[in-house]
């Protein structure tokens, strides 16, 4: 299959946090990423996300660090006992899109 992607995906152990924008509750919802770039993010979830809604998310890195984003759920298939996701950051910061360059310089340099 030809990689149509824009930016380098690369695998990440961290955290991420979600809360839907367009409903007034507080409901957090746990992933597992399986990959990140600086435009996007691809997690596992066990619960059923809605494609093209946006999600209020705090990413915590492998530093520690956390990322305050925005992420708009572009892509979804189910497995057996689970959901993969794919979706993109909206308004991320520059800064922010730094840290994972980063991160993805340093892991390239590992290998």
């Amino acid at each position: 299959m030809e990689e149509r992607r824009r930016s380098v995906r690369t695998e990440l152990q961290a955290e991420l946090f979600m809360r839907r924008l367009d409903r007034e509750d507080e409901e957090k919802v746990n992933i597992q990423i399986r990959d990140v770039s600086t435009g996007g993010v691809g997690f596992w979830c066990d619960r059923r996300l809605e494609v093209g809604v946006v999600y209020d998310c705090v990413l915590t890195i492998w530093t520690k660090e956390v990322i305050h984003c925005f992420l708009k759920i572009v892509r979804s298939v189910e497995e057996e006992d689970r959901y993969m996701y794919g979706g993109v950051f909206v308004g991320m910061t520059e800064m922010d899109t730094m840290r994972i360059q980063v991160y993805q310089t340093v892991e390239e340099y590992r290998k």
